[in-house]
């Protein structure tokens, strides 16, 4: 998936989706709807459910419906943010006095669109590979991201989905350098 792009893309239950930052330090978005756009990514479900707001290995995301949606196999990272909303061409109009950005809201419409979704209002986005700190106030700052080449997450599907993804054009969430591709593959169980 090349830089400041989506993709997307459908998993049957049962498959394996590989997610890879090829060259460190990237972050992305990803949203999922049940196969027949019924259920869609909920964070509340999601932190209710697993108790905790720090997603990894063996957590589930859950559908606002409160079905699984998909599952941590695999996280040779350990941090991802599920607070953040994609970032927008509002976004960053509003915080940075730019027009018309590339953004994370845009690519994953899109490529929701291209799976027969309509994304009229899109779900909060698993951030994966995005570093956000809490401090003792609930103050929430992005960090770095904490990958690496090669680096990678592996979430099983649980049921029928449409997935999309983001490589994040945003230099905030990447270490403040340009954004670089992000890699996925598809695998059998």
């Amino acid at each position: 998936m090349p830089a400041a792009s989506g993709v997307g893309l459908r998993l049957r239950k049962g498959e394996h989706l590989r997610l890879v930052d090829p060259e460190g330090g990237q972050t992305g978005d990803l949203v999922a709807y049940s196969a027949d756009g019924s259920e869609r990514l909920s964070s509340g479900r999601t932190f209710d459910y697993n108790e905790k707001v720090r997603l990894s290995t063996g957590d589930a995301l859950w559908s606002d419906r409160s079905n699984r949606l998909l599952t941590i196999i695999a996280d040779e990272v350990g941090r991802h943010d599920m607070f953040y909303a994609a970032c927008t061409r509002e976004m960053y109009a509003l915080q940075y006095g730019i027009d018309d950005h590339p953004n994370c809201h845009d690519n994953l419409s899109a490529a929701l669109r291209g799976q027969g979704i309509d994304p009229v209002f899109l779900p909060q986005t698993l951030n994966f590979f995005m570093n956000v700190e809490i401090d003792e106030e609930g103050r929430l700052s992005i960090a770095p991201a904490r990958s690496w080449p090669g680096a990678a997450m592996v979430l099983r599907a649980e049921m029928d989905l449409i997935v999309a993804l983001s490589a994040c054009p945003s230099t905030m969430c990447n270490g403040g350098v340009p954004p670089r591709p992000l890699g996925f593959e598809i695998l059998e169980p």
